[in-house]
């Protein structure tokens, strides 16, 4: 819808796509990330994601993280440098609109497999 246009862009950050549940030293989630609803974060998970979210505005499309470590370290912040001061898009991460594809793709699973393997679940489940 904007890829056109040269005053705004929209662009995905999936910096929360594939993170996991941070771990205590004892293996167990460490609560200290989280407020005392254990839902929401604490102080501490925010300040966690909100370098994630910058560290992905400024990654290129198509090399963006996709993870969260939550090491707690700010020498992981990433600064704008003098070849790219600019927040990354599509237009001046390289791509042109042909590059990539928007619409739909397909799926990695097949829908059926899906539907195979929650009714093999129910099955073994009963059994």
């Amino acid at each position: 819808r904007y890829e056109e246009r040269e005053d705004f862009a929209v662009v995905m950050q999936p910096f929360f796509r594939n993170t996991l549940l941070p771990l205590d030293s004892n293996g167990k989630p460490d609560l200290s990330f989280f407020a005392a609803d254990c839902f929401h974060f604490s102080l501490r998970g925010y300040a966690e994601m909100a370098v994630a979210l910058w560290n992905n505005m400024l990654e290129p499309v198509g090399e963006k993280q996709t993870y969260n470590n939550f090491t707690h370290d700010r020498s992981k912040l990433k600064c704008p440098n003098p070849e790219k001061p600019f927040l990354s898009t599509l237009r001046n991460s390289g791509f042109r609109s042909s590059d990539l594809i928007l619409g739909k793709t397909e799926p990695s699973v097949p829908y059926w497999a899906v539907i195979v393997a929650a009714l093999a679940g129910v099955l073994v489940g009963s059994l």
